[in-house]
């Protein structure tokens, strides 16, 4: 299961994340979005986890929880294969 996580402190490591996920099962993999120019945290990273009832139990323990001084977001990332197709709708005369 993919899993979005916003609002995140700066000060924030992958360590940190990886940390407060595995208390929900096995983590796969952890990614910290930085800034190119000063490989700051960006405030916002992907977590995998393996299992998806691992997933969905760590989304509904750490959503809105208060880190660091914020209140993160957890949310699944749902894959959309054509995220900018359009319906096309004819009119027949």
């Amino acid at each position: 299961m993919n899993i979005h996580i916003a609002n995140l402190n700066t000060n924030l490591i992958e360590s940190d994340l990886q940390r407060m996920f595995s208390k929900f099962g096995e983590v796969g993999s952890v990614e910290l979005v930085r800034d190119k120019l000063n490989n700051r945290s960006s405030g916002h990273g992907f977590i995998e986890m393996p299992v998806k009832a691992e997933g969905e139990r760590a989304i509904a323990g750490l959503d809105g929880l208060q880190i660091s001084g914020k209140r993160i977001l957890v949310t699944e990332m749902v894959y959309d294969p054509a995220p900018h197709a359009q319906l096309s709708h004819s009119k027949k005369a």
